[in-house]
């Protein structure tokens, strides 16, 4: 089923925007599956090159508020990371809209379709050079939820994803004071580090040898504890009791302390509550079985800590 976010194009659209941004023309255009949110397509140019063309939800959706303004956010991230952390294999910006992005195309298969265990290896080596690069604030850009320091950071993200399930009537399990009595934890991040967010499978490029030969999506890009890019790329389960995960290889944290445990319960408690929050913006009916479902990861992170 098709996301209401996503916005329904032609051949005819792409080749207009390709036109208009790069002054090429199309030879060939096909729309990409996997995501939910923006609508993403493969085009080739008359000059020879192969690029990815995402296209932004139409102005009248409703999305969540840290969604603002994303596309030009992921422009940011991928310039970012190709200038500070070069050895990390993200697309190049060849131009960028408030409506659209268009980035060359980086070879490989999502690591969804192509499990790697070398790819998920070198994807957590990719993302401790992504976590060097420090930030000015912690939390998004723009108008979304930001702060001088990571506890009031992340209590406005949690703040705004309340907000936003409780706009489209999505119940929640009580979250009131879980950041506040946590405040102490969170304060012990000091640096505001880049981070990704996204890395499930989907948005990691493998080839046909298990390399990894790709980093995509970066739209939702914050600053914030490097710990908030462990949980998603052992999504549903916690990461800090698999111990030989290929991830943890790459990056090398150091051992898990009960500060780390705690944030990183917290960081799921986030992950269920953006992902709760987002059903009906995706058009995914609550009987489905999807939410009932996170609704239990929920509360079993949330009795836990």
């Amino acid at each position: 089923m098709r996301s209401p976010t996503q916005p329904t194009l032609s051949e005819k659209d792409i080749a207009a925007i390709v036109s208009e941004a790069l002054g090429a023309g199309l030879a060939g255009a096909e729309e990409l599956s996997g995501g939910t949110f923006a609508a993403v397509w493969r085009a080739g140019l008359d000059d020879g090159r192969q690029v990815v063309v995402k296209v932004a939800p139409p102005a009248s959706a409703r999305m969540l508020r840290y969604e603002s303004g994303i596309i030009p956010a992921e422009a940011e991230y991928f310039s970012m990371v190709r200038e500070q952390a070069p050895g990390v294999p993200v697309p190049e910006v060849l131009a960028v809209s408030a409506e659209w992005i268009i980035t060359s195309l980086l070879p490989g298969a999502p690591l969804a379709s192509n499990d790697s265990a070398r790819a998920r290896t070198e994807l957590g080596a990719a993302i401790r050079q992504v976590h060097t690069i420090t930030g000015a604030h912690f939390g998004y850009t723009g108008d979304r939820a930001t702060g001088p320091d990571w506890p009031t950071a992340f209590h406005g993200i949690i703040e705004a994803l309340r907000a936003d399930a409780a706009d489209w009537n999505v119940p929640l399990p009580p979250l009131s004071g879980v950041v506040e009595r946590h405040h102490d934890v969170l304060a012990t991040v000091t640096r505001p580090a880049l981070l990704h967010f996204d890395l499930w499978d989907g948005n990691v490029l493998v080839g046909p040898d298990g390399a990894m030969t790709g980093l995509v999506d970066g739209e939702r890009y914050l600053y914030g504890d490097p710990l908030l890019d462990f949980v998603s790329p052992a999504l549903f389960r916690r990461i800090e009791e698999i111990p030989d995960h290929p991830f943890l290889a790459g990056y090398r944290p150091e051992p898990f302390d009960e500060s780390a445990r705690t944030r990183l319960s917290l960081y799921r408690v986030h992950l269920y509550t953006l992902m709760i929050a987002e059903g009906p913006s995706r058009g995914i009916e609550r009987s489905e079985g999807r939410h009932d479902y996170l609704i239990g990861l929920l509360e079993a992170e949330l009795a836990g800590l």
